[in-house]
This record gives structure tokens, sequence and C-alpha cells, in this order.
């Protein structure tokens, strides 16, 4: 039985928040973490995503820091992403709505002006991205004498996106007696090597095997040959309007999230759908996850970028228009929906180079995806020239990648047909010397 956050050490002011926020009972990463934090241990949480591991660190360190107090931050969290930083900053701000504790979230992307002008004002938690945090404190805007408490969110997509050696950075210019958080969706090695190095002896919780979709996300997975039939398969679901009432389409590139964006604008009109990824500006960014968040636009297209920064609790589906290449993205992408025990569904499209990495995937979460048949009025299009070169090129470079000695198709092809050569050579050669053999054996008889 889940147990109610009144059982907490935590203060009436924390409480109230709680419940206005309409939360009454704690989720399993809350109930095992709460605990060891508030009592000062480092802790490496593993936890998927969509669990209410957030709330796990915030509640404790506002507990522990009670009121507001001095200039310079006394916690510090960091994120990977913009997006998941502004996400943390909404739970910060949320549950310590009555309490005087000042924070603040910085990240790229802005001008650094506005943000040095906050920090002067005073902060008692900081949240922020690696770079931006950097920055401001090698221009002396940070002081990092009076952090308390570090913590690391989504460690696993932080060593993908090569931020270890920022991470050591930071290490080196925080206080070293503080309390160390960590947690992460899944374990790499370089999440182990980073927990290492940063934590002491800490409390190892784990709300659910390793890189687990939530068991609430239904899996879908459709094996569509090329990209205009995955397009006329996302039209096709789509049909069903109350079914699919809010989504996310996940693409591996900017150019294909564009793509889709346009197709989508011309099928569904502007005001419906919404696109976020790296060469959007910050401002579009944060109106696109807005609108997505107050129910206004229906779709939302999105590279890996957003995958963890959108907690949305009513996102109907996810659509994977493209497996990811970071398998561990695949648990990150599916969990925005079926968020807070809600139910949720998850729907991968891939091509014959993708079912190399669906194969990866189901190794990782350890299940089989369910494939579906394509629904009979879906249109299956030609696949095009140059994306069935691009295709075949991929599955040359994947068996190669598992087979150093593979030569590629082209390779193959040649092989066959030398060695095919070779043997009409010598069935020929066999034949001529069978003929020669039989004539010599005449001449001889009339010889005879």
């Amino acid at each position: 039985m889940a147990k109610p956050f009144e059982e907490f050490k935590l203060n009436r002011q924390i409480l109230n928040a709680i419940a206005d926020a309409g939360f009454t009972e704690a989720t399993p990463i809350q109930e095992k973490a709460i605990g060891p934090v508030l009592s000062g241990q480092d802790l490496f949480g593993i936890a998927e995503t969509g669990t209410g591991k957030t709330a796990a660190f915030v509640l404790p360190i506002l507990m522990q820091l009670k009121y507001a107090q001095g200039n310079n931050p006394r916690a510090l969290i960091l994120s990977p992403t913009r997006e998941l930083a502004m996400q943390i900053a909404e739970q910060v701000k949320l549950f310590s709505t009555y309490t005087d504790l000042r924070s603040l979230v910085i990240f790229g992307g802005l001008g650094p002006k506005t943000q040095k002008e906050q920090i002067s004002k005073g902060i008692d938690i900081l949240i922020a991205t690696p770079g931006r945090f950097l920055d401001l404190y090698l221009t002396g805007d940070i002081n990092t004498q009076s952090i308390k408490f570090l913590v690391l969110d989504e460690a696993d997509k932080m060593m993908d996106m090569g931020f270890i050696g920022s991470i050591h950075r930071v290490l080196e210019i925080v206080p070293r007696k503080r309390q160390n958080l960590l947690f992460s969706a899944t374990m790499g090695a370089l999440v182990q090597k980073i927990a290492g190095d940063f934590l002491k002896n800490p409390v190892v919780i784990e709300t659910s095997e390793q890189a687990t979709p939530a068991a609430n996300v239904t899996q879908t997975l459709y094996y569509v040959p090329n990209f205009k039939t995955k397009l006329n398969l996302l039209q096709h679901l789509l049909k069903d309007d109350e079914a699919f009432s809010r989504l996310i389409i996940f693409c591996k590139t900017k150019n294909v999230a564009d793509n889709i964006f346009n197709f989508m604008q011309r099928k569904y009109g502007a005001k419906n759908v919404r696109v976020i990824h790296a060469n959007k500006g910050q401002n579009t960014r944060i109106n696109s996850i807005n609108s997505f968040k107050e129910g206004n636009v229906r779709v939302l297209v999105a590279t890996d970028v957003a995958s963890r920064g959108i907690d949305v609790s009513d996102v109907s589906h996810v659509i994977n228009f493209d497996v990811p290449i970071i398998i561990e993205d695949y648990v990150h992408r599916i969990g925005r929906t079926g968020r807070a025990f809600a139910k949720g569904d998850a729907i991968t499209f891939a091509n014959e180079a993708e079912k190399y990495y669906i194969r990866k995937i189901e190794k990782l979460i350890r299940q089989f995806i369910p494939v579906a048949e394509i629904p009979e009025g879906v249109f299956m299009e030609e696949t095009a020239y140059e994306e069935r070169q691009q295709i075949a090129k991929e599955v040359d470079l994947q068996k190669r990648k598992d087979d150093p000695d593979f030569q590629g198709a082209f390779h193959e092809k040649k092989n066959a047909a030398t060695i095919e050569k070779r043997e009409r050579e010598k069935a020929k050669a066999k034949a001529g010397k069978e003929i020669r053999s039989f004539k010599k054996g005449k001449r001889f008889d009339k010889k005879k």
C-alpha cells in the first residue's frame, strides 16, 4: 500500500503545497528516496521516467533548506536539457509555494544578462544545464561556496550528450562537504563511472528493472517500408480523433521533424501542430510546449532533445516515426505517455534498416514489442531509389559493425558472381575433359 505524504517528516508548508497539487500518496521512488535524503545520505536512484522522481529529491531538499538564507545558491540541480530544467523548476516552485525559498532556472539559448541579474538578487536553489552553469561560474556570477546539495538528474542522458567532462569540472568547483543525489533511468558504463566519482557510500534504490518501460504503456510495432508509407500510416491512425487526442511524434533528425510538421500542418491546420528541435529558438520551444500542455495543440513533433523535458499528464500516444539510434532514448520517448499511472500507448514505425535497433531495444527492455499488421486502408508507397539506396547502405554498416569481415552487399553480389563464374568454368572444364577422354577412347577402339 502506498505511503501517504503526511507520514513523512515534512513541514506543514510543504504538505499544504503537496495537497494543493492534488497528491496524497507517494510513488515507489518517492517512498524509497525521501527518507534517506532527509537523513543526509548520498543516493543513487534508478527509476523509469514518469514515476515522480523529481519530487523524490525536491521535497526533502526543500525540507532541509527550510527558508531563504544569504545570496548564494545552497542547492544545485543539473539537468541535461533546457526542457527538463524548466520542468524541474516548475516542480520546485509548486512545492515551495508556502515558503520564502528562492529558485531560478538557467540554460543556454537565451542571453545571459537577465539570468545574471536574477542571480545577483539572491537564490537558494539553482536549476541549470551544465554548459550555462559553467559559463556563469567562469564569469564570476555564480558563487558555489554555499552549495550543500548537488543533484544530477537524468545522468544517463548527460553521458549520452557528452557532459562527462563538464560534470567533472563542476565537481572540482563545489564544496567537498555536500550531499549528492544522482538519478538515472538506465545504468550504462559511463553512469556507473560518474556515480563512482560523485557519490560516497550511497543508498541505491531501484523502483523497477533497469530500462523497463512503464507497465501501463501499451507498445505496438509496425514494420513500414519507407517514409511515404509511414506518413500514410500516421494519417490513417489519426483519423481516430477520440483515441489520438494528444500525441507526440518523435523523429531522429530536425529535417524529418520539419517535413512531418509541414505535412501535419497541411492536413490538420497550423493551430493544431507544433514542432520543437535544436534549431528552434528557446522562446518558440517554450511556447510550443506550453501550448501543448494547456491542450491548445493536439500534435507535438519533436526530436530527442525534448524526450525528457515534456511532463504532460494526459498524452494519449507517443509515435516513434523513426526508431532512435541511441536505444535508451526509446524508454524515455515512450515514457512521455502513461505518466502518473495513467494508461498510454506507444507506437513505433520501423523500416528494414531500423529492425537492427528494434532487436537491440527489445534486448535492453527485456521484452518483445508486439508487431501489428499495417491496416488495409493504408496505401503502400513504392520506395524511392535514393531511400532504397540509403536503407541498403545502413544495413551494410550495421552488418559491418557486427562482423568486421563483412564487405558489403556489393561485394557479396560480386563474390557470388565470381563463385558462380568459377563453378561454370569448372563444370565446363570437367565436361571438356570428359569429351576428350571419350574421343580418346573411341580412337583406341578403332586401332584395335
